[in-house]
């Protein structure tokens, strides 16, 4: 008959040997070759990171501020069902011609700075036509930075619109200096965008590799920007708040 008079660690022993271990299994491989949340380069260095980390290949895609195609550059024709439009060609990336909820993924990278005129964008002649966020306020009724969050606000209810549950929205964008006042525009279009129904999932910092160009002042008052973001976003309708990345 066993004895009743069991000091504390023959107990703890007896119960240890009667739970079974669970066997640990171990996956995958030890690696650095990891996508990175910040990189010093350009947007073709990064993008392709990005959609490989959250886009499946053969995905439905919406590039609805196409421009001359930058981010696509390193990144094969047929990798995606890639659809290019602009302004240039026609079409507002608030007002897309393209059925509820039939896009796996949209890009949307607007003119992200208020334009005081000069030459600021002197490189987005027709972009500026259509979205001059100075004297038309991007037909928003708001001018300078204040039009440029209203742009992002509505065609970022446009990729709503048009993305399936738990589609994958990419920004990029960039902080400014507005009337002396620090605006983080990043900050200000997560907030929009979560009332919108996305989610924000991920965020990259991408740091130039030149100077930005030479302002008059008498004395500097805010850091000068030379990094800008992609953000990432997906749609949540129902189930998992959770991210699932792609098989």
């Amino acid at each position: 008959m066993q004895s009743l008079d069991l000091s504390a660690t023959e107990v703890v022993k007896q119960v240890a040997g009667s739970v079974k271990k669970k066997r640990k299994v171990h996956r995958g491989g030890p690696s650095n070759k990891l996508v990175k949340s910040a990189y010093v380069g350009g947007n073709q260095d990064i993008f392709p990171d990005i959609m490989r980390l959250y886009v499946k290949p053969g995905s439905i895609v919406a590039d609805v501020t196409y421009g001359k195609g930058v981010f696509w550059r390193n990144i094969p024709s047929d990798q995606y069902q890639l659809l290019p439009t602009d302004i240039r060609t026609g079409t507002d990336c608030r007002l897309l011609p393209y059925e509820r909820e039939s896009m796996d993924c949209v890009v949307l990278d607007p003119p992200y700075m208020h334009s005081p005129g000069g030459s600021t964008h002197a490189g987005q002649t027709a972009f500026e036509e259509h979205y001059r966020n100075n004297g038309s306020g991007n037909q928003t009724g708001v001018k300078y930075h204040d039009a440029v969050v209203s742009l992002y606000v509505e065609a970022g209810a446009e990729a709503h619109r048009v993305l399936r549950n738990r589609g994958v929205l990419i920004v990029k964008c960039q902080d400014e200096v507005c009337s002396n006042r620090q605006r983080f525009t990043h900050v200000e279009i997560m907030e929009a965008y979560n009332n919108l129904g996305f989610i924000a999932e991920d965020l990259f910092v991408v740091v130039r590799t030149n100077n930005p160009g030479v302002s008059r002042m008498v004395k500097q008052v805010h850091a000068r920007k030379n990094h800008s973001y992609f953000l990432v976003f997906w749609k949540h309708m129902n189930g998992n708040r959770i991210w699932q990345a792609h098989q």
